[in-house]
């Protein structure tokens, strides 16, 4: 049986919550992406930057609270097309634009993809900061949530098929009775 609080706590091994956080920076501007990467660094958090899109696919996937401050505007993949990607491959990454060329429906359509905020440069430092850290606390959050379900899917696995049938049946709601009559008649059939 599996208790409430064992689904509560974060699984043992799951230290991915407590990790140092990352914050990815893609901007094709190297004064921007070093500007930003020292502000990050001066903020107490580790930054990694990238030129471009491609560049940063190539990094394996950090299972670590993390965000990404993206430009909308790069030379191979543009930002919203590489927000698509990972909205559908990282759950866990917040994406924080940056772009010195927003207009509205660019920010709309950024912002309906889950984008976390829009700023256009120049943008104030403080504002920034205080967007990756609520973007870091969803990473922490989305982790943590993956992390239990894994332990949710891998106890659900464990079930026999019998324990799984009277399984789904207590969780319909029904009383103890209720479920157990249910479940020998539908045997008896």
């Amino acid at each position: 049986m599996i208790l409430a609080s064992e689904i509560e706590r974060e699984p043992e091994g799951a230290l991915t919550t407590h990790a140092a956080p990352v914050v990815f920076i893609v901007d094709d501007d190297v004064s921007v992406r070093e500007s930003l990467q020292a502000l990050v660094h001066y903020a107490g958090l580790t930054a990694e930057t990238y030129a471009s899109a491609r560049d940063f696919l190539r990094r394996p996937r950090a299972i670590v609270p993390n965000c990404l401050v993206l430009d909308v505007r790069l030379p191979d993949i543009d930002g919203l097309e590489l927000q698509s990607h990972i909205a559908s491959q990282r759950k866990e990454m917040p994406i924080i634009f940056i772009t010195g060329y927003g207009d509205v429906p660019m920010t709309v359509q950024a912002m309906k993809a889950g984008a976390v905020e829009f700023l256009t440069k120049p943008f104030d430092d403080e504002i920034l900061l205080g967007a990756i850290r609520s973007a870091i606390e969803r990473s922490r959050a989305a982790l943590s949530e993956a992390a239990r379900m894994k332990v949710l899917e891998g106890r659900y696995a464990s079930l026999s098929r019998r324990e799984r049938e009277v399984m789904a049946l207590v969780v319909s709601g029904l009383l103890n009775k209720q479920w157990a009559l249910s479940w020998v008649s539908a045997k008896s059939r």
